[in-house]
């Protein structure tokens, strides 16, 4: 886990109807030995009894987004078969939407929105929702109650 997970981590936190599992393991097939591409580690699952959704948490401070643009078109491409994964391994009920929230620096925003419309276009029957965007700039301990955050008053884009 690198310095900037743990400070989103602690933001999602700060929201008592969120739950968070960092690092956890979506892994399409069960088994012991999860196969190579058909596995993933998510920087955090956050799961918002508030909203009755489940967040699929992506952290980076990248200039390329590389790594992020690639899990996500990973995913998009197999959007079904990753949600029933996590129906049978985090008992996510197939009522909640599942939605990936990237943390990414402002910056990077554009970006993001470019290059994720192309990985959309390029897999047009998706059922992949489209992401929910929060700068890291925004998830710092002072711009925010730590003790109670129920509301995004931080930048987002959803």
């Amino acid at each position: 886990m690198d310095y900037f997970q743990g400070v989103v981590t602690e933001y999602l936190r700060a929201d008592r109807a969120i739950f968070v599992n960092t690092e956890c393991l979506i892994q399409l097939e069960p088994g012991d030995v999860p196969a190579k591409s058909r596995h993933w580690y998510c920087d955090a699952t956050a799961i918002n009894l508030r909203e009755s959704k489940a967040y699929l948490c992506e952290i980076t401070y990248s200039a390329t987004l590389h790594a992020l643009l690639g899990r996500l078109a990973a995913w998009a491409k197999i959007w079904p078969q990753l949600r029933a994964a996590i129906l049978r391994d985090c008992s996510i009920p197939l009522s909640w939407q599942v939605q990936p929230w990237v943390f990414i620096p402002q910056a990077r925003h554009e970006v993001l929105k470019k290059k994720f419309a192309l990985i959309k276009s390029e897999t047009p029957d998706t059922q992949m929702p489209d992401l929910r965007i929060t700068y890291l700039e925004s998830v710092t301990p002072w711009n925010y109650r730590s003790w109670d955050r129920q509301s995004d008053a931080v930048a987002t884009d959803a």
